[in-house]
């Protein structure tokens, strides 16, 4: 079963910048779509960042030129570099591999907060 662990969330002041990680297990992880999504308070999941197996990217307009989403398959891992964050950035952070632009595992991981404070 498909495993994935992020980490890298915190308390931030407006402005600042965070660098989160997932790390996926599975063998396919180096030729599959991977995806950083987001759960702000009282409101749905919502997609953040898709990165392709060949390295393509895609933002959600919210974030578009202050997020950056990179991968590193040696290490099974997917990062989301977070620069200018605004207190509406406040939200749990997850990762999940990623078809035609959907999250495909049912077994999300435990996520990490980002809290930044005006």
């Amino acid at each position: 079963q498909v495993q994935l662990v992020e980490s890298g969330g915190g308390l931030v002041q407006a402005g600042g910048s965070l660098r989160l990680s997932c790390v996926a297990s599975g063998s396919r992880f180096s030729i599959s779509s991977m995806g950083w999504y987001r759960q702000p308070p009282g409101k749905q999941r919502e997609k953040v960042a898709i990165i392709t197996r060949t390295g393509d990217t895609t933002y959600a307009d919210s974030v578009k030129g202050r997020f950056t989403i990179s991968r590193d398959n040696a290490k099974n891992t997917v990062y989301l570099q977070m620069n200018s964050l605004k207190p509406e950035d406040t939200a749990v952070y997850d990762c999940n591999y990623v078809m035609a632009g959907i999250p495909i595992n049912s077994n999300w991981g435990q996520g990490t907060q980002v809290t930044v404070s005006s």
